[in-house]
């Protein structure tokens, strides 16, 4: 046990250069792109040279960078992420409207993910070789081929427009009516899980297969024990191990694809959100979407770590 909290606390340590240099990396993108914040401010008007220096001199952007950064992470702590130069509110509010939708999206994209990936491979893996295997194989292959955002297409024409068994686009709050939430929900979610569910299938399928090749596998089936005992019992308890520290890599890959899924169903969530501050000139929401991004990637895989620290055998033995 001691092993264990001795690791989390260093791991814990290492998020604040992390953060810090996730935080600097963004600034220093908006700082050289070619969004101009004064300009942006005045969209749509004409201002004068005097009024952009005015803004840039207010808003302290004729600082030397180090000054400008030091301020910068000293307003994220304060929960302060700047003003939307087009709507005039708070960073801050607009993020939280539309964060919820977009943990909606990835955490129920994740459940089917981990749903459909770990019957499937275990599948497989019993099956190895075989019929279910060589099927499973095919259609996970496919899945990995297949862009979510190719699969949301489909799923719109077809299911959708075709069969109109969901809605092409929108959302319903769940607190409105849950049963066209979840119909609105549903295909971003498949689209969304199914190719990370197909890469997920072929890991667990190599994990289990590993650890079916064991020496005490073979003993266990060999004194008696139903295969379906030991496959349950110590198999998936020692073949999860893997996968599970995978599978936090794929929560980034979902919160990036959100972005996409949630522009092609309309989805009020941090990805219109990201596409409409891009196409209106509004750094402050960019550098504000990309950072709760990027730091709420850091935080669900500190939590995979844990998890991972927590079903590892080995370490829960250490003292």
């Amino acid at each position: 046990m001691t092993a264990i909290l001795r690791i989390l606390a260093r791991r814990i340590a290492l998020l604040v250069p992390l953060l810090l240099g996730i935080v600097l990396f963004v600034f220093l993108v908006m700082r050289f792109s070619d969004i101009d914040p004064a300009s942006a401010f005045y969209q749509g008007a004409n201002p004068t040279q005097e009024q952009l220096h005015q803004f840039r001199e207010d808003n302290g952007l004729l600082d030397p960078l180090p000054v400008r950064y030091v301020h910068f992470v000293g307003d994220l702590v304060g929960g302060d992420m700047g003003i939307s130069v087009l709507t005039r509110s708070p960073v801050v509010d607009q993020i939280t409207t539309a964060l919820p939708l977009t943990m909606q999206l990835t955490f129920l994209g994740l459940g089917v993910a981990v749903l459909l990936s770990l019957p499937l491979g275990v599948l497989a893996a019993i099956y190895r070789d075989r019929l279910p295997d060589q099927i499973i194989r095919v259609v996970s292959l496919t899945g990995v081929a297949a862009p979510g955002f190719w699969l949301a297409l489909l799923m719109i024409q077809y299911l959708a427009v075709d069969l109109g068994w969901f809605p092409t686009g929108g959302y319903v709050n769940p607190a409105d009516s849950f049963t066209g939430w979840l119909k609105t929900m549903t295909l971003p979610a498949l689209a969304l899980s199914l190719p990370v569910a197909a890469q997920m299938t072929r890991i667990v399928r190599t994990a289990v297969v590993e650890e079916l090749d064991k020496d005490y596998v073979r003993t266990a089936v060999g004194s008696g024990l139903p295969p379906v005992v030991v496959v349950g019992r110590n198999v998936l308890r020692n073949a999860l191990i893997n996968p599970l520290t995978v599978l936090g890599l794929r929560v980034g890959y979902l919160l990036g694809g959100a972005v996409v899924i949630e522009t092609i169903f309309s989805l009020p969530g941090m990805g219109k959100l990201m596409i409409d501050a891009v196409k209106n000139g509004d750094p402050a929401v960019v550098q504000g979407v990309v950072i709760t991004t990027a730091v709420g990637f850091v935080v669900v895989n500190l939590v995979i770590d844990i998890l991972y620290l927590l079903v590892n055998p080995r370490l829960r033995g250490t003292s």
